[in-house]
């Protein structure tokens, strides 16, 4: 009974966002991040496109929204980051979640860090050509680029201070005012890019692959991609969520905040397939040569298309990367939330402590992925799941995107559809409509997060357990 006396006098000092606007700007950018911007456009290039495109928005709704409601669900409920929200509303067993959903955080963002620092240089690269003529970097340039454990500590520390600095501020003065900067920029910019793809000879054919399904094209690996995609692409299984919802204020409709951020977020990773397609179909000669992976799709390949083949590719490319540098720190800011926020809350650090805590942790790990990518040959060499996955870059990634993302996500399942107090759930986003009459958004997201979301988040850990990889 004192602890959860204790617990409602934290909440009641709990900062909240400003506005409707600023939670869900938050939200969005933490689900819009890299993988919006490379990894959609490259998997649905290799499904062949448009039926993965249907089975991957049926997902996204019958998978990623649930999901999205319950985490919010958690920490409005709580006011508390995602361990002493579970600690108070299912125990201590079930506060292993919350762990899981902290580590989580911090192995993808010690990672992340790393490739999002790659932007940087990509975009000065970019404003250098676009200043000075385009040279073509010499053939294993971005090896050689990525080898360089120096400039990679770098630009991994560089992007991490950003992201400190924003979380250093607090919610309404850090990170809903950053959010409230980047993210209008961001949409800008996509809505920019996109106009300008639309007036090359390849919109046509774009759309075509994206638009028109063909399910006798879709491979039967594509259909479970697209529910794995669905899961990862919106921040979901790793905390942030929870942690986010926990500012939310109790007014706020959970259903359509969930709506809205998975709308934008699917909205964001379709424009950028028609930014990629658009390009790529509008030089014919490019779509054998596309690179073999997303890193090489968006650092590679990119750059020397718009810079060679593509009008105004001058304009766009800087444009561009500034994009995919605000998505990554939209998403950088959302992960280091998480680990702050638990230090606030269970350790009463003050908020620049636990953000120094937090990002210092996180650099410690950065600093061992960013000297795994040729710099240090043992870190490099480093594997634990097998060829093709060697270094520590790699491998915290497959850890991650296959393990541990997918078993948090469905533990809150579990625990929202069949655990959690169905009062609490009914209370927190409304069973009844004004008339009396039971929601029917309400049924929907029952039947969704007790049967169908765990179903399938079930169906990606068995196909990783036979050799499927995510990462």
């Amino acid at each position: 009974e004192f602890r959860r006396v204790l617990f409602r006098s934290m909440s009641q000092n709990r900062e909240q966002w400003g506005s409707r606007v600023g939670f869900i700007l938050a939200a969005s950018g933490s689900a819009i991040g890299l993988g919006n911007l490379w990894k959609f456009p490259y998997i649905t290039w290799h499904n062949n496109g448009g039926a993965f495109v249907i089975v991957y928005l049926i997902a996204v709704i019958l998978i990623g929204w649930p999901i999205m409601t319950a985490e919010i669900l958690i920490g409005r409920k709580s006011q508390k980051n995602p361990v002493l929200a579970f600690d108070e509303l299912g125990g201590s067993n079930w506060s292993l979640i919350g762990w899981l959903g902290v580590l989580t955080g911090l192995v993808i963002l010690g990672y992340y860090a790393v490739i999002a620092g790659w932007t940087i240089t990509s975009f000065i690269s970019c404003m250098n050509w676009s200043m000075n003529g385009y040279t073509a970097p010499e053939e294993g340039a971005f090896g050689e680029f990525i080898g360089n454990g120096k400039l990679q500590l770098l630009l991994s520390f560089i992007f991490l201070a950003l992201t400190a600095g924003v979380i250093s501020k607090g919610i309404k003065k850090g990170i809903e005012r950053a959010t409230k900067i980047l993210m209008p920029i961001l949409f800008l910019i996509i809505v920019y890019m996109v106009i300008m793809a639309l007036g090359l000879p390849g919109r046509n054919e774009a759309f075509s692959f994206i638009f028109s399904p063909d399910f006798s094209n879709l491979p039967p690996s594509g259909i479970l991609e697209a529910v794995g995609h669905a899961f990862f692409t919106l921040s979901l299984g790793m905390g942030a969520m929870i942690t986010y919802g926990s500012y939310m204020d109790k007014k706020e409709s959970i259903f359509k905040n969930a709506a809205l951020v998975v709308i934008l977020d699917t909205v964001l990773a379709i424009a950028a397939c028609v930014i990629m397609y658009t390009i790529i179909f509008s030089v014919p000669s490019v779509k054998d040569s596309i690179s073999g992976s997303t890193v090489g799709m968006l650092f590679i390949t990119l750059p020397n298309l718009l810079y060679t083949e593509i009008p105004f590719g001058t304009i766009l490319a800087p444009v561009f990367y500034i994009l995919v540098g605000f998505a990554a720190l939209s998403s950088t800011i959302s992960l280091l939330e998480v680990i702050v926020s638990l230090l606030i809350d269970k350790m009463k650090m003050s908020r620049q402590k636990a953000t120094l805590i937090g990002a210092g942790t996180t650099y410690v790990i950065s600093i061992f992925c960013a000297l795994s990518l040729g710099a240090v040959d043992a870190l490099s060499s480093f594997s634990i799941f097998g060829p093709g996955k060697e270094g520590v870059l790699s491998t915290l990634d497959h850890l991650a995107s296959n393990w541990m993302l997918p078993v948090g996500g469905l533990f809150i399942t579990i625990f929202v559809g069949w655990f959690m107090d169905q009062k609490i759930i009914q209370d927190e986003v409304g069973k009844f409509n004004d008339d009396g009459s039971v929601n029917f958004t309400y049924n929907m997201f029952k039947f969704f997060i007790r049967f169908i979301a765990p179903v399938a988040i079930l169906a990606v850990i068995i196909s990783v357990i036979f050799g499927k990889d995510f990462s």
